[in-house]
């Protein structure tokens, strides 16, 4: 569904949030405690999975709809966060969180969400199609929003689905 297109309008926007939001958490609660640790292949169990979700969706959040700094939103050293791709990144977030307890990752999963919705709310979709002025080729920001919500949430729930039923 990569090519599904720009929502409309923001109610379509936070329609698609709302939908792939909802069939994460309904895999999430159908899965055992020892389930929620269990690495995949990767070496990731569903807790990091959602640990990363929280991580990006927050450095979205932060970044291009609250206007922090790169390395603030992320909470990296400048210096160490000019020199990584998004793999170093990604592990670097992996190793932040994993000795954390499912229930915080799940708690903070949540607020930020709640936090995510809340800024949104308040802002229009003529805020959300305005450039990203970072964007070599000035995207608007909703293909972040987009990126960072519904569309990373659908890429991890299919990775967790297709572990838990390997």
């Amino acid at each position: 569904m990569a090519n599904e297109g720009i929502p409309q309008d923001k109610a379509e926007l936070i329609a698609r949030i709302a939908d792939e939001w909802t069939a994460l958490l309904q895999i999430m609660d159908k899965l055992t405690p020892k389930q929620m640790t269990t690495p995949d292949v990767g070496g990731w169990s569903p807790k990091d999975n959602l640990a990363h979700l929280v991580a990006w969706e927050r450095f979205m959040l932060r970044r291009y709809l609250q206007g922090q700094t790169p390395h603030q939103a992320m909470q990296i050293e400048e210096a160490t966060l000019e020199h990584l791709e998004e793999d170093d990144i990604n592990q670097i977030l992996f190793e932040r969180n994993r000795l954390r307890h499912v229930g915080d990752v799940l708690q903070e999963l949540q607020q930020t969400h709640a936090e995510l919705l809340d800024t949104l709310e308040q802002m229009t979709f003529a805020d959300l199609m305005q450039p990203n002025s970072e964007d070599p080729q000035h995207r608007p920001l909703i293909i972040w929003v987009m990126g960072n919500t519904y569309q990373h949430y659908r890429e991890h729930r299919e990775t967790i689905e297709a572990t838990v039923e390997e």
